[in-house]
């Protein structure tokens, strides 16, 4: 089976800017709002606030949530990729998960302000990050459907930047409607945090509404076997095919594991940015929704650019130089003294993840061997989770210990140093990593 070079060659040249390329990224689009809203922005700002307990307990136990989340990850989708690429069901498992992401980020609604409903709120976020997860190995998958060799980094850095611009869209719509209210209306009643709790059924039919293009437009990937597999011996072809990719490709496998190290410092810049800057830095959560969508706007356009300087210089130079750029920025938002240097710095960081996950997606795209695309996505979703506890472990760890000396409620800002050391050794686990070769694969 060859690589996406070899098969893609064959297709007929097209505009890449395409229906199905808008049906793709219209996903990605609807999915801002659980990622921009639920998990970054504004419910987890919500759930971490004083009303759940002091800010940096209730900041510890969604990241001890979210380590769950990762090792319950680990267990569950080494074989999802694998066993909708070999049943042909690649798009069926997108269709029910991204429904179940629908389902849990409704439920969240039911999260009222009150200590006891903490580790509620917490599960849920945790196991929609879980479905979230199982989607997007499929939704990834299908980039090399839609795309060929010198437009892949474009199709990525579109999805990826039409994700932004969808949180863009979703965080002004909660601003003002539910946050700060231009008008009086129900669903803005702060009695109970209800306005807070009515974004979660916001963002659930905005996903939902935003996903149903590529449930329609997009085709169902072709079965490679014609058994099915049993789920626990799935496990057992999953890990003779690890052996098998081993001997092949040993540097696809290397660039698996050094990419799973920085996506999850990426990871959780988004995750715990917003909560940083309301528990460190004193932001309002309209000031925490406001700085988010000038971060979407920044963070748009640098995936953009990102993914076309991907496809002329190559995805591993695009990544290289945008982990460099996080950790000055991260450095900068660390020693910032006050809401402006988070504003600089933070913004910074937005320019530079953008283009780090488009050309990593595209990094593993181009190297997929055909046929194997959801198998080879399912692994890069493993490798990420398997050390997805990582991130939000030294987070945590970080706030702990300086809990201990530092007196003056500061312990949340070197929760910051926690995530930049995960990037920094993504960095080093990446330079050694051969970049694909041929025209823009640097």
């Amino acid at each position: 089976m060859g690589s996406i070079s070899e098969r893609a060659l064959a297709k007929p040249e097209k505009s890449w800017l395409n229906s199905s390329t808008l049906a793709w990224a219209s996903w990605d689009w609807g999915q801002a709002a659980i990622n921009a809203v639920m998990t970054t922005f504004v419910f987890t700002v919500y759930l971490t606030s004083e009303l759940f307990g002091s800010t940096d307990h209730a900041s510890k136990v969604l990241g001890q949530a979210l380590t769950y989340a990762g090792f319950a990850i680990v267990l569950l989708v080494p074989v999802t990729g694998m066993r909708s690429d070999a049943s042909g069901s690649r798009k069926r498992w997108l269709v029910w998960n991204s429904l179940a992401v629908v389902a849990l980020t409704a439920a969240c609604v039911f999260v009222a302000p009150d200590p006891k409903y903490l580790w509620l709120g917490a599960g849920l976020i945790a196991a929609t990050s879980v479905f979230s997860e199982f989607a997007s190995v499929n939704y990834n998958a299908v980039l090399t459907q839609i795309s060929t060799p010198s437009t892949i980094g474009k199709v990525s850095g579109f999805g990826w930047g039409m994700g932004y611009v969808g949180g863009i869209l979703a965080l002004a719509l909660v601003l003002f409607g539910f946050v700060d209210p231009i008008i009086d209306w129900p669903g803005a009643n702060t009695e109970d945090s209800w306005n807070l709790r009515w974004v979660a059924i916001f963002s659930a039919i905005w996903f939902l509404v935003f996903a149903l293009p590529i449930f329609f437009k997009i085709p169902e990937a072709a079965a490679t076997q014609s058994e099915r597999i049993p789920l626990l011996s799935s496990y057992k072809v999953l890990f003779l095919r690890i052996n098998q990719l081993w001997q092949e490709d040993r540097n696809l496998v290397f660039f698996l594991g050094s990419s799973a190290v920085f996506r999850d410092g990426l990871a959780a810049i988004f995750t715990f940015g917003g909560v940083i800057a309301a528990g460190t830095f004193g932001f309002e959560l309209s000031e925490v929704i406001i700085f988010a969508i000038a971060g979407n706007v920044v963070a748009a356009i640098g995936a953009i650019l990102g993914g076309w300087l991907d496809d002329y210089v190559g995805p591993k130079l695009v990544i290289t130089v945008s982990l460099i750029g996080l950790l000055v920025a991260g450095l900068g938002v660390f020693f910032s003294p006050d809401a402006s240097g988070f504003w600089l710095f933070g913004l910074l960081l937005c320019l530079f993840v953008g283009p780090a996950q488009a050309a990593a997606r595209s990094f593993l795209a181009r190297l997929a061997p055909a046929g194997r695309e959801g198998e080879l996505f399912g692994l890069y979703a493993t490798t990420g989770r398997a050390v997805s506890f990582l991130a939000p472990l030294l987070f945590t760890t970080a706030i702990a210990v300086a809990g201990s000396w530092v007196l003056d409620g500061q312990a949340q800002r070197y929760g910051i140093l926690g995530i930049l050391l995960v990037l920094l050794l993504g960095l080093v686990l990446l330079l050694p990593i051969r970049a694909p070769k041929g025209r823009g694969r640097g």
